[in-house]
């Protein structure tokens, strides 16, 4: 006794199965157009949201604290002046107190 699958069989289903193979590429190209347009969006979303911080040599800074245990929320979040000595390529910032005595790491914009 032969199964429904197998009476049902049409020799059609290869060819349409064929085209539905040959359409994969376009399929494939819209969703790869979808995607960009997408991460375009993200990227103009970001960029509107982004606060531009420049800081030229010489520059003085307040720098964030980072959050301790046991810093309380009354004390300030902010520390210095710092004096910015060098600016790197990727906006990070190497700092100095005021007595000229240089911080070991460079420091984001982010967090001045």
């Amino acid at each position: 006794m032969e199964s429904e699958r197998i009476l049902s069989y049409d020799k059609d289903n290869t060819e349409r199965k064929q085209l539905v193979l040959d359409l994969i590429d376009e399929e494939r190209a819209k969703a790869t157009v979808r995607l960009m347009a997408y991460r375009q969006r993200m990227k103009q979303n970001y960029i509107k949201r982004v606060i531009p911080r420049a800081f030229q040599v010489g520059d003085l800074v307040w720098k964030k604290v980072k959050p301790i245990d046991d810093v309380s929320k009354l004390e300030a979040p902010w520390v210095g002046p710092f004096k910015v000595v060098e600016k790197l390529r990727s906006g990070a910032y190497y700092l100095e107190y005021q007595d000229g005595r240089r911080l070991e790491r460079p420091w984001s914009a982010n967090h001045l």
